[in-house]
């Protein structure tokens, strides 16, 4: 009890513990509250519907109009985004009759990389089915009897790392993992008598609301201060530092006006732009060595990565390398596949593909140019940006710019950027750290409510939904 206690006030506050506890016979689960009923299974308590194989939609199906088709993609914040599911027509789905939807059913991903992404229908659009590879958990109501559970109860049990943990241990396949049916069917839990489940889960849907603002507001502050460092960045590199510094007309109209002393060119005037190569087949052995002085660059890599790329997944052999292209540190590429226009700075030795540009000429700081690629707005002209974003040696050698004629001057400009992109890092990680810890409140809540390690049978709802 001392360690209940203690989970007690670090993650759930004011919150106790129940007066007394027996010893579980859930794995996984060490004690429960003493008056809660003996250890169930899903399928007694749940009828679980999945879409058959033979009942298996095609896109030519799809519809505008018509009944919604739901899946796991259309999942966010655990519930469906209704205006992102694709539409088939009530012929269609009639045909489905076991898969469709009503409000309070949870559905779970059972298969794949999103295995346990969940959402509970709290209200229907109107008629609606579920898609491949979902599973809906629903109430089983036998001669008319009432249910055991409150969905809402069970679909935040369902959220815990107990359950969580255990689909992904009993997953199976080799390089597509799911779970069955009946496994999680076999599943054990503990039920609360059903007046208390009604009031853990109004409890948790208070309470997780608050948070979730709370995240939100986090997340918005996010965008902002994400928004401010590309205008700084952009401004920086299109004006210069010098308000007072006469300007003329660029001529381009993404750029706009430009300092007067700044000449514009093509970066091609800068340097040749060229394209990184591949050893083929690119997934033969020998071409990798994790001893190999040549980091592999994917594009996940550079995704992940900030102004500088330090680590990568694989290293090439000599042999790898020497069918690639070389760049030493302090080299500037940017990505042209996948992740379109995502600049990078070589912090090790890397080899890069052709899904990548390069500039070995480039006769300014390589930091200058990236921070006007990371701004975005060399982009605007060249057509859709994003992964729709055309890019290959010859768009991006075309791109007019504006450069100063000072190579100080163009080192002062990366060196204010680098200090204003620190203070924005540093403001964006404080965010991003109250959201992780946010969550982990939310996560701790949830578990620690639905497997009775806080007592809320006396919790009624605050009159207001004020959060402070």
């Amino acid at each position: 009890m001392a360690e209940v206690k203690e989970k007690v006030q670090a993650g759930q506050g004011r919150y106790m513990p129940y007066p007394r506890y027996k010893e579980s016979k859930v794995e996984g689960l060490s004690e429960v509250p003493e008056h809660w009923q003996e250890p169930t299974r899903v399928k007694f308590e749940s009828s679980l519907k999945g879409r058959l194989g033979w009942q298996g939609l095609k896109a030519s199906e799809y519809r505008d109009e018509g009944p919604h088709v739901v899946s796991s993609a259309h999942f966010r914040n655990c519930a469906v985004e209704w205006e992102r599911c694709p539409r088939v027509s009530m012929e269609r789905y009639n045909l489905d009759s076991n898969i469709q939807l009503r409000e309070g059913d949870i559905l779970l991903m059972k298969d794949g990389a999103a295995m346990g992404k969940m959402a509970f229908v709290d209200s229907l659009p109107g008629p609606s089915c579920l898609n491949s590879h979902l599973l809906l958990f629903r109430p089983l109501i036998i001669d008319g009897a009432e249910p055991s559970y409150v969905p809402k109860f069970l679909f935040y049990f369902l959220l815990t790392e107990l359950f969580q943990g255990f689909i992904k241990v009993n997953g199976t396949g080799a390089t597509f993992l799911g779970i069955s049916q009946q496994a999680i069917g076999n599943y054990s839990f503990y039920l609360p008598p059903y007046d208390e489940q009604r009031t853990i889960a109004a409890f948790l849907d208070y309470e997780t609301a608050r948070i979730d603002d709370l995240i939100a507001k986090q997340q918005r502050l996010i965008e902002l201060l994400k928004e401010k460092r590309q205008a700084v960045i952009s401004h920086a590199v299109t004006k210069g530092l010098n308000p007072d510094t006469p300007l003329k007309d660029s001529g381009i109209e993404w750029l706009g006006q430009v300092p007067e002393h700044w000449e514009v060119m093509a970066i091609k005037r800068l340097s040749k732009v060229m394209r990184g190569a591949s050893p083929r087949p690119i997934d033969d052995p020998k071409y990798f060595d994790d001893e190999g002085s040549y980091a592999w660059v994917r594009i996940a890599d550079v995704s992940a990565s900030g102004m500088y790329l330090n680590t990568t997944k694989q290293q090439l052999s000599p042999l790898g390398s020497s069918l690639s292209v070389k760049l030493e540190p302090g080299e500037l590429f940017l990505s042209i596949a996948g992740t379109v226009g995502k600049p990078c700075i070589t912090g090790v030795k890397a080899c890069i593909h052709d899904g990548f540009v390069y500039f070995p000429e480039l006769s300014i700081e390589p930091k200058f140019l990236y921070y006007l690629f990371a701004a975005g707005e060399a982009y605007k002209g060249l057509g859709k940006m994003g992964t729709q974003l055309n890019l290959n040696t010859d768009t991006v050698g075309n791109i007019k710019i504006g450069v100063p004629k000072s190579e100080k001057e163009i080192e002062g400009i990366a060196s204010y950027l680098d200090v204003k992109f620190e203070e924005y890092e540093r403001l964006i990680s404080v965010a991003q750290s109250a959201i992780d810890l946010m969550q982990e409140r939310r996560t701790a809540l949830i578990s620690a409510a639905v497997t009775g390690k806080i007592d809320l049978r006396d919790w009624e709802r605050p009159e207001t939904n004020h959060v402070a």
